[in-house]
């Protein structure tokens, strides 16, 4: 792939070949999935509903050496690597003076992983599905029963429109990624941004903030290209000579190959998961269960009567066994709140799942509350509850349910211990000022 240009480009100095040879190899490491598993996925792309999911895991993808976690041991390795080939490449290359065309080509490289890794985010939040509306239990659940991440993305749950200004902000900047020209512009929103991200992660105890700072480090090195020329020009108000590379293709095949492979990126990562991300929200946040739960019961109860083994327990705020209230979802979730202590699921990773049994966002973070999800037999008008954390495997409840015109339910049968137990729940008609705020809309009269 011959190029006129490369001819009259200056020479480097000794250290500049060197550190480009290392970022060269490191980057390409970091950004090139060199994993057999990630193209078993790629060619066997879920084309269904949920594609959109397959996608998104594509997009997050990392080298790793020591397991599904991401860590920055993980980026000790890849450097290491990348030193040692710097090395030979350094003792086997004593001529070449400079490397723009492999400078301009890792540029690509990265600007389009970085663009799909944005924009993958970006269309989640777009459309308002990496932080839903709290659930009920979340909305009876105490501040200080929650992590510190859990709060977070509840906090950005509850305004929806701001979500989607910021998954637009992402897109927009992945999007100007897309070509070389408008790079820089797309560099200087998503730093600010993913620098924001990363230390929200920090800030919150979050999972994602290697992941984050491994898409800024992709930024910042894309961003360095221009930063001394835009340093001169706007800062000392100096003349800054434009890079003018460009890679000739003198085929056909090159020219109509770029055209390609850049319409297939723009049609898979834009457009079509545009639309199965939207098509996703129409149906509901991939956090929560899909399986609808008991006809008419959602809703938070109070606990009017609690019979263990036959003998009545009164209400209790320290007793570790008595039910104080309990709450149906519109799902097949049920959570119930006693003095019984909570063992926390920690997951605080993005993770999209087709099956309810993986949707623990509910539960996640948030130690106020068990969760049980359950199965109905309407035959025989008897609950299978199954808790919903990993921390509690086994632990399942059968019991006989009866409805009494919608306000109350009885139930009755064997908790996770094998121990007969009785409940009465009466339905309360409690208000939640979130719900009743986006009914009055902004300016209406919100009545409690």
């Amino acid at each position: 792939m011959p190029n006129v240009e490369s001819a009259q480009s200056p020479a480097w100095s000794r250290a500049e070949r060197t550190a480009f040879r290392f970022a060269f190899l490191y980057f390409l490491i970091q950004a090139v999935p060199l994993s057999g598993r990630f193209y078993h996925d790629l060619f066997t792309i879920d084309w269904g509903a949920f594609y959109y999911r397959d996608l998104f895991d594509l997009s997050h993808y990392a080298p790793h050496f020591f397991g599904p976690v991401d860590t920055f041991a993980n980026w000790a390795v890849v450097a290491i690597i990348a030193l040692v080939g710097t090395i030979v490449w350094t003792l086997r290359d004593q001529k070449r003076t400079n490397y723009p065309e492999l400078y301009y080509w890792l540029r690509v490289v990265l600007r389009y992983r970085l663009a799909i890794g944005i924009i993958a985010y970006g269309f989640i939040k777009l459309f308002p599905l990496q932080a839903p509306l709290p659930s009920i239990s979340n909305l009876n659940t105490p501040y200080g029963d929650f992590t510190a991440w859990k709060l977070f993305s509840l906090s950005l749950g509850i305004v929806p429109s701001y979500e989607s200004f910021l998954g637009l902000v992402e897109i927009l900047g992945g999007l100007l990624l897309l070509n070389r020209k408008t790079t820089s512009i797309g560099t200087l929103i998503i730093i600010p941004f993913l620098g924001n991200v990363f230390m929200s992660n920090l800030a919150y105890e979050g999972g994602e903030y290697v992941y984050s700072f491994l898409l800024i480090t992709f930024a910042l090195f894309l961003f360095a290209y221009d930063a001394v020329r835009l340093f001169r020009l706007v800062s000392l108000e100096q003349p800054a000579a434009p890079n003018r590379f460009k890679p000739v293709l003198t085929e056909a095949w090159q020219r109509y190959g770029r055209l390609a492979l850049k319409s297939a990126f723009l049609f898979f990562a834009v457009f079509l998961y545009g639309y199965k991300t939207y098509a996703a929200y129409k149906t509901g946040p991939y956090q929560f269960p899909k399986t609808p739960g008991l006809t008419g019961a959602a809703g938070l109860y109070d606990v009017a009567e609690f019979k263990l083994a036959d003998k009545t327990l009164p209400y209790s705020k320290t007793d570790s066994v008595r039910w104080q209230d309990v709450v149906f979802e519109t799902w097949n979730t049920i959570s119930i709140k006693s003095n019984r202590p909570v063992i926390l699921d920690r997951t605080n990773t993005e993770q999209i799942h087709t099956a309810d049994t993986d949707r623990t966002y509910e539960q996640a973070g948030s130690a106020g509350r068990h969760y049980y999800s359950y199965q109905i037999d309407s035959a025989q008008h008897v609950l299978t509850l199954k808790n919903r954390n990993p921390n509690y495997p086994n632990e399942t409840l059968r019991l006989h349910y009866d409805q009494s015109g919608g306000r109350q339910i009885t139930l009755s049968g064997l908790n996770e211990n094998r121990d007969s137990v009785y409940v009465v729940l009466h339905k309360l008609n409690k208000k939640y000022l979130l719900n009743e705020a986006a009914k009055a809309g902004r300016r209406g009269t919100l009545k409690l």
